[in-house]
């Protein structure tokens, strides 16, 4: 299974949320960058159709496969200020 790990930390002047090296938008405050990362990663969880999908490998290859709908990846929020949410993804609760 995929995991996906959201980091919320200081950014531009703010708060944002990251996947890697990518940035969400700068919020004012933290607890707005973490609860837009507690979205992103309940929209991580719906489930869809299955979709065939092409994809280029990084040797140049091309694959053509079909993809569960429901095979949905791991999701954790690592908040620099409180630590590890782990696999919370904490929609609905108040910060």
């Amino acid at each position: 299974m995929t995991k996906i790990i959201y980091e919320v930390v200081p950014h531009d002047g703010g708060w944002a949320y990251r996947l890697g090296d990518v940035y969400s938008e700068t919020f004012p405050s933290h607890d707005e960058a973490l609860e837009a990362a507690r979205i992103v990663a309940a929209e991580q969880q719906r489930g869809g159709e299955s979709e065939e999908i092409s994809y280029q490998d990084e040797n140049g290859v091309w694959h053509q496969e079909v993809v569960d709908g429901n095979d949905r990846p791991e999701i954790e929020i690592l908040d620099t200020r409180d630590n590890l949410v782990s696999g919370d993804t904490g929609v609905g609760r108040s910060s």
